[in-house]
């Protein structure tokens, strides 16, 4: 089986349509709740996080992809099983990498052949085209 690596930019176009996604979400959950009176900031907190921080790990480790990486038609996939779906501690892992490291983790992709960047070589991932 030949595995064909992502580039660099679907990669990033599919990070933008997840970031509009999520920003579109964040406002619409927003919205709702201002209809409602006291709603208790402990349910606040926590749409908001599934929304910002458990986004991306539950739909890689569940679907393999993102709404964005599935638009473009990329898979986060296994390094040691490529027809696996990583684990979600990985994917959070992973996703938390990306997070904190923005654009420098994507510096190493032009530098390997499986054109992983930091955060995929954290979260033992590759990113395949389909």
């Amino acid at each position: 089986m030949t595995l064909t690596f992502a580039t660099i930019s679907s990669r990033i176009k599919a990070v933008f349509v997840d970031t509009v996604l999520i920003v579109i979400l964040a406002y619409l959950i927003s919205e709702t709740l201002t209809r409602f009176e006291d709603v208790p900031v402990y349910v606040r907190i926590s749409l908001f996080t599934i929304i910002f921080v458990l986004y991306d790990p539950l739909f890689v480790s569940l679907f393999g992809a993102t709404v964005g990486h599935s638009y473009f038609k990329i898979k986060v996939k296994s390094k040691k099983q490529p027809q696996k779906n990583i684990s979600f501690f990985s994917a959070l892992i992973r996703y938390m990498l990306k997070y904190t490291l923005g654009w420098i983790s994507l510096l190493t992709i032009s530098g390997n052949s499986e054109k992983r960047a930091i955060h995929d070589m954290a979260g033992g991932s590759i990113v395949l085209e389909e």
